[in-house]
């Protein structure tokens, strides 16, 4: 299972610090707020989007 989530849905869910991680995005990098991420079952997991 593959999980998608936008930018603006990780910074209002507090875990967009963790998905920048992920995929080694930093402060410098732009990133639009529509900017959608695949996350595996166990990352979503990870950050308590599922169980």
């Amino acid at each position: 299972m593959k999980i998608m989530i936008t930018q603006h849905e990780a910074l209002e869910k507090g875990i967009w610090k963790q998905v920048m991680s992920m995929f080694g995005i930093t402060k410098d990098d732009e990133i639009w707020e529509t900017e959608q991420f695949i996350l595996t079952e166990e990352q979503a997991k990870e950050l308590g989007l599922i169980r």
